[in-house]
């Protein structure tokens, strides 16, 4: 019986890497399995890793109906599909993607961050916590710069982590004015990027 699972884990944790090993070993000697992406750092059409592999894939814009994708699934006798950036996803889309596994027997592997840089949990992988037929979190996460695991994905705007904006925000941020860095809960709290300076009082 087809399937439907939930894969996260903190940015850097290596989901993108997951799902391009899934996809590539699943696609040995097969031609059913695709693979999706919701908002792929790079330029539409790829999911890519921060370790450097990369494959072609199929860009889904989040928020639209899945309708007409899930036809192009099924004339294609498609079996397995990895989805990279679930958290991108609208609700709606989650929902088509768990009837496209009841209804017509296809695998669907999501991969995705579980809450945003407010800590606030992406109303898709909401979804996915509440109807997937497994959720699993990576072993493998990061760790804040003070060597506690890493539970929180700050947004760093302008050396300040951020305290307000837009949940949704694609494409490379991993340098410059606006990036992303993981941080333990207690220097998420504090708004420490490293270690305290000379004097510092929490």
């Amino acid at each position: 019986m087809a399937e439907l699972t939930f894969t996260y884990g903190t940015m850097a944790s290596g989901k993108s890497t997951l799902a391009l090993q899934l996809c590539w070993q699943l696609r040995e000697g097969r031609g059913d399995v695709v693979l999706w992406t919701f908002g792929d750092r790079s330029a539409e059409g790829m999911v890519t890793s921060r370790i450097g592999i990369e494959a072609a894939a199929e860009a889904i814009p989040p928020g639209v109906s899945l309708e007409l994708n899930v036809e192009n699934l099924l004339a294609r006798d498609v079996k397995t599909l990895v989805i990279d950036e679930a958290q991108f996803a609208s609700v709606s889309q989650i929902d088509e993607l768990a009837q496209l596994v009841d209804d017509h027997d296809v695998d669907v592997h999501a991969f995705g961050l579980s809450s945003d840089f407010l800590l606030n949990v992406f109303p898709a992988s909401a979804r996915l916590f509440a109807i997937a037929d497994w959720a699993h979190e990576l072993p493998l996460t990061s760790s804040c710069w003070c060597g506690k695991k890493g539970r929180c994905n700050a947004r760093v705007v302008g050396g300040i982590v951020a305290r307000e904006g837009s949940q949704f925000v694609t494409g490379d941020v991993s340098e410059g004015a606006v990036h992303y860095q993981v941080l333990c809960r207690t220097h998420y709290r504090r708004g420490q990027l490293s270690a305290e300076p000379e004097g510092f009082q929490p």
